[in-house]
């Protein structure tokens, strides 16, 4: 069994280190290990390591940080402004598509992933330096891995930027901005460097670190969206990694897709690659209180008082067939109780509480519109930080991959029935009958009512008859919303741009916004920099 104590030995040492940015890789000084000035010995090897991946929870789920990114700005979920509450801000411009040079997300997210960089370059540093270290070569290769998947994020969401390989730099270093196809050439080479020396075990000595199966998920994914990255799709390369992982890694679907998401979850038989969290020792999300009203506190016994944020767009919500149990285990409406199950009334003490599968606009929403997101099981005294596990990469992930690539490669039919195999265990309970897709399902439109949206109607009807493979794109919103996927399915699938949703509208110019713009902070430090194209 995996057990995560394990990995903590390996990640809590570095808790709460904060790394510097990409410009400033001169620094010398650190909160418990100085690169240059402390002695270090083999026995500090976890030690030196765990800032490293420490930094893959702020970069998945701080503030800011990659799942804002992912999934604010997509056709599932919204921060709107709440009448009394406050949000909307810069969440509303991540909704509309309207965002400029400075946009906080991006800030944030440049800053979480070079910290992880330079973290990952003064480990390696410092373990080059080590002496008696058994098998140095394959620490150094699963660390350049871990770094690999922090350019892979950096080449999907900023594409230009700096490749930066060294800890130790002259004074007043700059590093150079490289092109979208030198930091794709960069990741792949550095996955299939590394590959032949990382474990290929799927067990607790391998959980939450990179072993054989992470790089190939990763180059699944590298490969799976290689058309966006290169104008060159690799539909046969993604399908060889994921067929790989999901012959030979030892997965398998769990019974109940809610298991991947239990406070428990790393026993998990789904999961490839896991960010570990620990609501006191591993702490960075805080995703109950970032949805859930305030009046939810009842209901799952939290410690404070939740701040009423994101909730599901009605548009999204409406796609789901009800006998589809995901609706239930990711979404949360209708009227509420506490968790003694008495009804929550609000105070004219006459009304009960309740979501509804509404909202009037992204600029004012009222504090019970919208389904709240619940896939994450929340545990009572939760105070304000979680303890699920992240499943970064699981085997329906692999799955999914491979029947998008049978599906562009011509085979529909085999593309079905993974995918029908992917649906059996949410309609088990319900009617199993409606798990089965068929290939001509698949290739033909969506079902989501695309088009603006104010007040419960929308004003203009869009659908998504005419998007091609959209009823695979469907599917890939039912099985993870909430896992920081959607985003990247929408620009892959192309109507990212060409689409209107909620309070967003379709602008065909807009696509260079598949890639964000260079932070102005990093611009003004780094005259190497160019921003992006559009901005």
């Amino acid at each position: 069994m995996k057990n995560k104590n394990i990995v903590y030995k390996i990640l809590i040492s570095g808790l709460f280190l904060l790394g510097t940015g990409c410009t400033n890789l001169d620094e010398t000084v650190y909160d418990k290990v100085s690169a240059e000035d402390t002695k270090l010995t083999s026995e500090d090897l976890a030690s030196i390591i765990a800032p490293a991946y420490n930094s893959f929870r702020q970069i998945y789920s701080d503030w800011d940080a990659i799942y804002n990114l992912y999934e604010d700005s997509s056709d599932l979920m919204v921060t709107p402004q709440r009448n009394g509450i406050g949000w909307g801000d810069y969440y509303i411009t991540m909704h509309k598509h309207t965002w400029g040079t400075a946009l906080p997300m991006a800030e944030g997210n440049w800053y979480y992933m070079f910290t992880g960089v330079n973290k990952v370059n003064r480990a390696i540093y410092q373990i080059e330096q080590l002496e008696g270290v058994d098998n140095k070569e394959n620490v150094i290769q699963e660390l350049r891995a871990l770094r690999a998947i922090y350019y892979y994020l950096l080449l999907d969401n900023f594409r230009n930027v700096p490749i930066v390989t060294s800890y130790i730099n002259p004074p007043g270093y700059l590093p150079v901005q490289n092109t979208g196809k030198e930091v794709y050439d960069f990741v792949e080479s550095e996955l299939k460097t590394a590959l032949p020396y990382l474990s290929d075990k799927n067990n607790s000595s391998t959980y939450g670190k990179i072993n054989q199966w992470a790089v190939k998920m990763t180059l699944a994914k590298l490969y799976l969206n290689a058309g966006v990255y290169l104008g060159t799709p690799k539909w046969d390369e993604a399908l060889a990694q994921v067929n790989d992982v999901i012959n030979n890694g030892g997965f398998r679907l769990n019974n109940n897709y809610r298991d991947n998401f239990i406070i428990k979850n790393e026993f998990s038989t789904e999961q490839i690659l896991s960010i570990p969290y620990d609501q006191v020792k591993a702490p960075g999300t805080s995703w109950p209180y970032r949805t859930l009203a305030a009046a939810s506190q009842a209901t799952y016994d939290l410690a404070g008082g939740p701040w009423n944020g994101t909730g599901g767009i009605p548009q999204f919500i409406d796609t789901y067939d009800p006998d589809d149990q995901r609706l239930k285990d990711c979404w949360i409406g209708g009227k509420q109780f506490t968790s003694k199950g008495e009804p929550i009334m609000l105070d004219d003490k006459v009304t009960q509480f309740e979501y509804i599968n509404y909202m009037t606009s992204v600029d004012g929403c009222e504090p019970n519109e919208g389904y709240r997101m619940v896939k994450y099981e929340i545990g009572p005294g939760v105070i304000g930080q979680a303890s699920n596990d992240v499943p970064f990469y699981r085997l329906a992930d692999a799955m999914m991959i491979k029947a998008e690539c049978l599906l562009r490669k011509g085979d529909a039919g085999a593309a079905a029935a993974i995918v029908t195999e992917v649906r059996q265990r949410n309609f088990k309970n319900t009617n199993p009958a409606k798990a089965v897709v068929s290939g001509a399902k698949l290739l033909g439109g969506s079902v989501y009512k695309y088009g603006t949206y104010q007040a419960g109607v929308i004003t203009n009807l869009e659908g998504g008859a005419d998007i091609q493979y959209g009823g695979f794109l469907d599917e890939l919103a039912w099985e993870f919303v909430g896992e920081a996927h959607r985003r990247q399915d929408l620009i892959r699938f192309g109507i990212y741009s060409t689409k209107s949703w909620f309070s967003k509208k379709a602008d065909a110019n807009d696509s260079f916004r598949a890639i964000f713009p260079i932070p102005q902070s990093e611009m003004a430090k780094n005259s190497n920099l160019k921003q992006n194209p559009g901005y």
